[in-house]
This record gives C-alpha cells, structure tokens and sequence, in this order.
C-alpha cells in the first residue's frame, strides 16, 4: 500500500507574507536617517566685513546734541626753524650796514676803544665814557695824523697836547686812522692809544672811540686832566 503525500498548501491562495512590514518603525526607532538626499555638513559663517562689523558696533550709539555748539579750536602749528647760519647772518648785517638800513654801533666792533685814568678820578666809570662816545662834550681842537709816520705822529701828539693844556681846552679830538691800506695794521692808532695811556698818563682823564659823524672808529676824544 503506497502512502500518500499530504497534500500542498497554496501560499498565495491562502495568506500574504510581508518580512519587512515592520521594517520601517523599527529603523525610525533606532534613529536612522531613511533621506535618499546625502548628509550636508552644517554651513561656516561667513567673516562680516569691516562695514558690518562697524554698523553693528555702533548701532547703541546716540548723538550727544550738546556737542554740536562745542567750539573747536585750530592747533598751534609751531614754525620750522631753519639752521643758523653764522656766516650769512654776519654778511647780512654787514649789508645792510653799507647800505645804511642798520646803524653800525662802534661799541660793538673790535676797534672800539675807551680808556678811563682813574688815578685821576676814581668816580669816573662808563657813564662818564658814554656821554664823551656820545658827543655830549665839545670838541675844542683836533690833530689829524694822517700821512706821519710813527716817529712824526709822536712829535706831533708831545706838541698838540703842550697846546691844549696850554690854552686850557678839555675836550679834543686826535685823527689816528684805521690802519686798513697798512700791511702793518693801524700802526699811527696803537702809537697813539700807547701814549695818552702811558707818557701822557697824567694829563689824561679819559679817551674813546669818537661817534661816526666826527671819524667813528679812525679818530679818538680825549679828555684832558686840568691841574
């Protein structure tokens, strides 16, 4: 006796089987992204610039109205000053000497001379020196040495101041020269100022450069001691 097969189910008959019905729920729990579109990395912020970054720092600024009427003051700019120049200062002024714009003041020259005897009067000083530069005293008589030699401007000095005192004068003028066409320098000049300080001490009270009117720096008042 030949047994027999049980019979076949029809699967698609009977029931429907569906393994990944519940496939979706179960990968949605486990937190998987199901996008088809690829993950994107989250986007870098992009520098502000300068502008923006200005406009935002001073968007709590406010206007102080009082400011408006605040006065403004220009700043000082203080003037360059150019390098002295020794040289072009001194030619400068010597310029404007010859062309007569600056008064020479002899007093400041190298030439300039005054002498005060004050064995004879100690109370003289540069007051008294000063009035006689100045001209304040009258010139009663005046040699003028120029053309002597040394020897003959001696001779002629001894003689003149022999008449001055004589005739009782105090105030005279002696014309010595500068010296300046002498290869020797102003010779007549040293010769004179020699004298009057020295031989001559003791008739002599004062002497000084004379103004520029009466010889300036080429002639000499001299004040004589009266006994």
């Amino acid at each position: 006796m030949v047994a027999k097969k049980p019979a076949r189910k029809d699967i698609s008959a009977s029931s429907s089987f569906y393994p990944f019905e519940n496939l979706k729920s179960v990968i949605e729990k486990k937190g998987v992204n199901l996008s088809n579109k690829p993950s994107q990395s989250p986007k870098k912020d992009t520098p502000a610039d300068d502008e923006t970054l200005f406009v935002d720092a001073m968007k709590d600024v406010r206007e102080i109205k009082e400011f408006r009427r605040m006065t403004a003051y220009k700043k000082d700019v203080l003037p360059v000053h150019k390098k002295y120049d020794s040289d072009k200062e001194v030619i400068r002024i010597l310029d404007s000497i010859v062309s007569g714009q600056h008064a020479l003041t002899l007093s400041d020259t190298q030439e300039y001379i005054e002498w005060i005897n004050k064995d004879c009067n100690p109370l003289l000083g540069a007051d008294f020196i000063n009035k006689m530069h100045n001209g304040r005293f009258s010139v009663q008589d005046c040699l003028d040495l120029h053309g002597f030699v040394i020897e003959e401007a001696e001779a002629e000095v001894e003689r003149f101041l022999g008449a001055s005192l004589k005739s009782g004068y105090s105030c005279i003028k002696i014309i010595h020269g500068r010296g300046l066409r002498s290869t020797n320098g102003p010779v007549i000049k040293n010769t004179v100022v020699k004298l009057l300080s020295g031989q001559f001490r003791r008739h002599i009270s004062a002497f000084v450069t004379a103004r520029q009117c009466d010889g300036g720096l080429g002639a000499l008042y001299v004040m004589l001691r009266k006994k």
